[in-house]
Order: structure tokens, then C-alpha cells, then sequence
């Protein structure tokens, strides 16, 4: 028989209960400001399901009635530079930041709503109507609630999608010095989602100040928690990560306050996250003013059950029993509650000329139209100041380098002068510069706390970049090792990175780097070698660079680091090891978006040819080949706001017609989508149909044979400049 030995994981995982004795030892004007701050929570929601049942609501519901105890009892304690964000059912999450940062924490409630307090509930009321008036201009609206001052960093739609920006937050709040912590707040559905797993696992592992707090209301929409999980109490999680974990009885606002104050003293300390589950319940359906009983997945007893629970009644029963409050004056924080979001709807509302006895918004009070595009990313001003310079007119010095050297020592010197840019990725830190060398020396110089090495958990680890970024005191670079690995991070990097600035109104800044390479050629098959730039051309916010040389990529990349953009730089590996050089001199110049940011490497008049990257020295071989009096132009910057149109034009204004090249595959392809653009730019100015150069329909294979039939090289962009010719001589 072998021998057993049950192991244990040596971390805490407790229920914590309150007795009378903690309710009797609680501050009294820290347990009357919970009830104030749930009584003016519960008449919000109120008021958002009376509007919603109107047909004012545009969009979902999400009401937290039954769910306030959870919210108030672990935000109202915290300062407002500590940070909190949540999931699409997050109005009291963020009513909590709000109105403990307004109130300076306390509430009075004898006058329980202040001025500054009765805009703030406006305010958020506007927002969720989608007013202009709102935190983000109405385009946030239910499910996307930000207000930075306050320490609110934004509720999210995405099941999990909040938790690796939380988890970022507070990697920026370390790395600032602070004991400052972050609260994220999510379901019981998003326990078993894998971007929360691996952000456990990142911040545990980095000991972050991160409290992950599960709301466990028991259903997903309809789904019942012992559906979908062998385990449902989820707080369990925690021992897997070596996270120490509360569950709490989540209808009891005292309880989840003291294992909050547990957790964060934790935090605070210096000694990594903390999980706490609160059991609660939702008293209406997933979305809207109806109970779950009536749409069959709860009973009326169930709900019954859960309702004699109400948080706001068990707390002014609390209070009663200690003498702090009496029934007159619970009645009365409701009436002001109520009383202050009546104004509130007051003010947004009008009676409706065309339908009497209904009600309408405001019209004045509707964003203008005009601003459907704007704050989409940077105008670039934090460009100005820097040197613009065009390598290739300088006459010298030069010095001799390789293109990877190159990456490595521009890094560096952007790390030098700037101590916020902070490096990340897997294997960075070792092997002597990360797998390829872009790296090389930076750990030695610089230290783990600036060159991270992470786990393999892409949308963990963007994500965290990306909740660094928004903070401020971090400016991330990070590498993902192969293109293809955007896929598995592609929340982060498509839903949360590219959208956040707009999507809360222009409010955020998101100075952050993503560098990877184009690997095609180097038989690692189908998941490893594609090209990203046509998938990262079709998501607004991303600005996108790729370099066909080193002196580019210098001022490339410092132009991508100076900018408050996420800034997608695409290298290749077959310009890695290629001999190189650079301008021998001040390295600090900029090669900008926009007029100038592409480079005619060959003038002609026959045809115009846009590539990018190893493509471009592939081009000028096939232009020799063929004879053709090809323009060729280097566009650098490729995404729709930093292409350089003027030069673009002009170059097809002479030519009248247009081959694009690039060598990947054709469904991924960058040049479908500038094809589309140059055809609604230009079309006046061509002579004859986009020629186009790709690779084949589906991703390079493993065989060498099969690989090269797959890419597009010298070869391939020669016969695109004869089917141009052909095109030619037969018009």
C-alpha cells in the first residue's frame, strides 16, 4: 500500500460571522453611514427600474436591489485613492466610491444629501441615460460607470474582463510606493472565467494589493451556481493561488466591512491580494423590474427568504437594538433618499408634448452627435517638443548595429530618461534579452522591478498593462513572444485596451506598447507566424507602427513611447540579424504619425507600391527585376488615423495606379482593409483596380515547402507588378 499524506496549503480560507459584540464595538457614525449610503443606493436603483419600465432606459437594467450590503460594507471605509471597479451590475459598487469620496466619508443623516452629493446622483443618473451631463458624455451609460477622482476606474460588460485591469491598478499603486489597494468586484459567473483565474495567479504571485470580491448572488442570468461548478462556495479559488479568503454572509453590511478590514490590512501591509465572497442576492431578474419567479428559474419562497434578509433592514435593526436610530429616523433617510432622486429626475425629465401623461428626456440634454468619433485616441500633442527627424536624409555619422540591437538599445535609452516605463513579458528577463535579444541588458541595468518577467497568461498580463497604463505611474512595454497570442489576450487587448478611452468619454489615457514579430519563414506553423496589422487595423484606438530598417524603428518606437496611445509595434525576424545601422548621435528623435510619417524609398511613375517591413527590400528587388518605374513607399505608421495620406496621394495622383504588398495570409490581410480606404480616398485617381500581394488563404504550415508557398516574397511581388503592367497595356 502506498503511503498517504493529506495535504494542506498552509492559507487561510474562513467564515466570518458577526455577533452582538461587534455590532456593539462598531463606530456608530461609521454604521449610520452605511445606512445612509444604502438607503440612497436602494432609491437609485429604484428610480433606474422606474425609468427603465417607462422606456427611458436605453440598454439594459442592471438593478444590485438585495445586493447593497456587499458594496457599502467594503467601500466605505476605503479612501479615494484607493480604487475599485466592477462588472455590468455595478451602480452601488460605484454609488459607494462616489459618495463615500463626496462625503469625505461620513454622512449626516439629518441632512443626508449635500449639494455636491445631489450633482454626483444627477450626474450618474445622466450617465446611465446616456446624457451628456454624465461622467463619460452618456457613452459609458448602465454598465460602464468611471469617475478616476473618485477612485471609481470603470464598471465593465465583459464577464472577468475588469479583473486583470484591477490587478494592473495596483501593480501601479506598489510600484508608486503606496499602500494604497484595489477592489475588484465581480459574479459568481466570472469565478470560473480564466482571466480572473490568472489574474489570482499574477498577483499573488507579485504580491499585488488586490482584493478580488465575489458577489455570489447564486445565478448566472438563470443559471443556478451548482450548475456550473462542482464547488459553489467560490471563495475557495483562493487556496489554489495561495490567497487568503473570507466568505461572508453578504446581507450583513458589518461583516463584509470587518473581513474587508482584515483584508486590507493585509494588503496594506505589503503582503499580497485577498478574495472575500459575499453571499447575496439579487431581488429582481438579471435585467429589469421583475422578480426571477417570473420567469420560472426561482421560486417565490426563495425570494421571500431572501427578502426578510434586506441589508437596509438588517442594519436599522442593528442600530435600533443598540438605541443609535430610531424608526422616525430611518423613515426619514429613505424620504431624503427618494426626495433627492425624485430632483434628480426631475431635472433630466420633461412631460412629453406628443404623448400626454408620459414622460421624455430633456432634448437639450443628448450628447451632439458630432462628437460620435472624438476621443478616440491622442491628438498627439505630447509629440510636440521632440525632434522630427528623416534618417535617411542624414548624411552621417552613422554606426554599424543590428536591427535587434537596435530595439534593445532604444529601449534602454527610453528607460533611462523616463523611470515609468516599465518592460514585461515572458522570458524578458533572461536568456540574455528575452528569446530574440530585444532585451538584452536591460535586467542587469534596470533590475526585475523594471524588466518582468511573466507567467504564459497573455490576457492576464496585457491586462495588468493595461490597468498600469491608466493609472499613470507605469508606461508599459510588453512583448507578446508570437503575434498569434493576441487571440488568447484578445478581451484585453481589443475590448478593454483599444475601447476604454473612448468609451468613457476621452477621460483616460492609456500609454502603453505592445511589441511582437512577424515570424513567417521560421517554420514555427499556423499558431505562431501571422502578421497582426490587418486585425489591429480594424480596432479603433490602436495606433499601429512597423520598421523596415533600425534607424526607423529608433524613432518609431520613441515616437510609440512618448505617445498616450496604445501603440502596436510590429517587428520581423528576418530583419533581426540583418547587418544594420543607426545615426551616430543624439538618439532622442521621433519619426511622428500623421504628414511625413511615411517614406518614399524608390520615386517612380508607373505604379505605386505601400508595403511595410522585410517587404519593402523584398519590393525594390522585384521592381529591379521587372523593370518597372515603381514608386515605393514605406508607410511606417499604418493605422487609419497615423497613415501619411499627403504622401500616399500624391504618389497616386502621378501613378494613377496602386499594388499593395504585404506577406501574410490573405484572410488576416492588412491590405483588404487599405485597399478599402484607398479606394474611398482616391478613386477618382485610379486608372484601373487595387492590385494586391499576400501570402495564401491560410496560414503558413510546418513543411518548409508548404511555408514558402504560403508567403509572399520577391518572387510574388514581381508577378504583381506584371499583372499591374498587364492592367495597364490593356486599357
Amino acid at each position: 500500500m502506498p503511503r498517504r499524506k493529506r495535504l494542506q496549503t498552509g492559507v487561510d480560507w474562513v467564515q466570518l460571522e458577526t455577533t452582538a459584540a461587534d455590532w456593539k464595538a462598531a463606530d456608530p457614525t461609521l454604521l449610520r453611514t452605511m445606512l445612509g449610503q444604502l438607503h440612497l443606493i436602494r432609491a437609485f436603483e429604484e428610480s433606474v427600474l422606474e425609468l427603465a419600465g417607462e422606456g427611458l432606459l436605453h440598454g439594459p437594467a442592471h438593478s444590485s436591489i438585495g445586493q447593497e450590503g456587499g458594496a457599502v460594507g467594503s467601500i466605505v471605509a476605503l479612501r479615494s485613492s484607493d480604487a475599485v471597479n466592477g462588472s455590468h451590475r455595478g451602480h452601488h459598487q460605484f454609488l459607494a466610491k462616489v459618495i463615500g469620496h463626496v462625503s469625505a466619508g461620513t454622512l449626516d443623516l439629518d441632512a443626508l444629501v449635500s449639494p455636491d452629493l445631489q450633482a454626483v446622483l444627477q450626474r450618474t443618473l445622466a450617465e446611465i441615460l446616456g446624457l451628456a451631463q454624465g461622467f463619460s458624455g452618456g457613452r459609458g451609460g448602465s454598465m460602464h460607470l468611471q469617475w478616476l477622482e473618485a477612485g471609481a476606474l470603470g464598471t465593465n460588460a465583459i464577464v472577468g474582463g475588469g479583473a486583470p485591469f484591477a490587478a494592473g491598478n495596483a501593480w501601479a499603486q506598489k510600484f508608486g510606493g503606496t499602500d494604497d489597494l484595489t477592489i475588484n468586484y465581480f459574479g459568481d459567473g466570472s469565478a470560473q472565467i480564466g482571466s480572473v483565474l490568472e489574474s489570482f495567479n499574477l498577483a499573488a504571485a507579485w504580491k499585488l494589493p488586490v482584493a478580488y470580491f465575489i458577489e455570489n448572488n447564486l445565478y448566472a442570468v438563470s443559471t443556478h451556481a451548482d450548475e456550473v461548478t462542482a464547488d459553489p462556495r467560490f471563495s475557495v479559488r483562493g487556496q489554489g493561488f495561495g490567497i487568503p479568503s473570507w466568505r461572508v454572509d453578504g446581507m450583513d453590511p458589518l461583516a463584509v466591512h470587518l473581513a474587508t478590514q482584515e483584508a486590507a490590512e493585509r494588503m496594506r501591509a505589503g503582503e499580497g491580494p485577498a478574495i472575500i465572497e459575499a453571499e447575496v442576492y439579487r431581488f429582481f431578474h438579471q435585467n429589469g423590474p421583475f422578480p426571477g419567479s417570473a420567469f420560472g428559474y426561482r421560486s417565490k419562497n426563495e425570494e421571500g427568504e431572501w427578502r426578510a434578509r434586506d441589508p437596509l433592514d438588517r442594519l436599522a435593526a442593528e442600530l435600533g437594538k443598540l438605541g443609535l436610530i430610531a424608526a422616525d429616523t430611518v423613515q426619514s433617510v429613505r424620504a431624503q433618499a427618494q426626495a433627492a432622486l425624485a430632483d434628480a429626475v426631475t431635472q433630466l425629465l420633461e412631460s412629453n408634448p406628443d404623448d400626454p401623461g408620459k414622460r421624455r428626456i430633456r432634448p437639450e440634454l443628448w450628447p451632439d452627435p458630432a462628437v460620435v468619433d472624438r476621443g478616440i485616441r491622442s491628438d498627439g500633442h505630447e509629440l510636440d517638443g521632440w525632434k522630427r527627424l528623416e534618417p535617411v536624409d542624414l548624411a552621417g555619422p552613422w554606426e554599424d548595429t543590428k536591427f535587434v540591437d537596435a530595439i534593445a538599445a532604444t529601449l534602454d535609452r527610453r528607460m533611462g530618461e523616463d523611470d515609468r516605463i516599465v518592460v514585461l513579458g515572458e522570458d524578458v528577463h533572461h536568456l540574455n534579452g528575452g528569446t530574440n535579444g530585444a532585451t538584452k541588458g536591460l535586467v542587469k541595468k534596470y533590475g526585475e522591478t523594471r524588466v518582468v518577467g511573466t507567467p504564459i497568461s497573455e490576457n492576464a498580463f496585457f491586462g495588468f498593462a493595461g490597468g498600469a497604463a491608466l493609472d499613470g505611474r507605469i508606461r508599459p512595454v510588453v512583448e507578446f513572444m508570437y503575434p498569434d497570442f493576441m487571440w488568447v489576450a484578445a478581451d484585453q487587448v481589443f475590448n478593454q485596451v483599444a475601447k476604454v478611452r473612448h468609451m468613457f468619454g476621452d477621460n483616460n489615457t492609456v500609454p502603453l506598447v505592445l511589441r511582437t514579430k512577424v515570424a513567417m519563414g521560421s517554420g514555427y506553423g499556423s499558431q505562431h507566424l501571422m502578421d497582426p496589422a490587418g486585425i489591429f487595423a480594424t480596432s479603433a484606438g490602436w495606433r499601429i507602427v512597423a520598421a523596415s530598417n533600425a534607424a526607423d524603428y529608433r524613432g518609431l518606437l520613441n515616437a510609440a513611447l512618448a505617445l498616450d496611445d496604445p501603440v502596436l509595434v510590429i517587428e520581423h525576424v528576418d530583419l533581426y540579424g540583418q547587418p544594420d545601422r543607426v545615426p551616430d548621435g543624439d538618439p532622442d528623435y521621433i519619426i511622428a504619425p500623421g504628414a511625413g510619417a511615411a517614406a518614399i524609398r524608390r520615386p517612380g511613375s508607373d505604379v505605386t507600391v505601400l508595403t511595410y517591413l522585410s517587404m519593402v527590400q523584398h519590393s525594390l528587388e522585384a521592381i529591379e527585376q521587372t523593370g518597372i518605374d515603381a514608386e515605393l513607399i514605406d508607410l511606417r505608421w499604418l493605422d487609419r488615423a497615423s497613415l501619411d495620406w499627403d504622401t500616399i496621394g500624391a504618389s497616386i495622383r502621378k501613378t494613377n495606379r496602386v499594388l499593395i504588398v504585404e506577406q501574410g495570409a490573405r484572410g488576416t490581410s492588412y491590405g483588404g482593409w487599405l485597399a478599402d480606404e484607398l479606394h474611398r480616398r482616391f478613386f477618382d485617381w485610379l486608372d484601373q483596380p487595387i492590385e494586391r500581394v499576400t501570402g495564401g488563404e491560410a496560414s503558413p504550415s510546418i513543411s518548409k515547402v508548404l511555408e514558402r508557398a504560403a508567403i509572399a516574397k520577391t518572387d510574388e511581388v514581381a508577378a504583381g507588378l506584371e499583372r499591374v503592367r498587364a492592367g495597364w497595356g490593356a486599357a
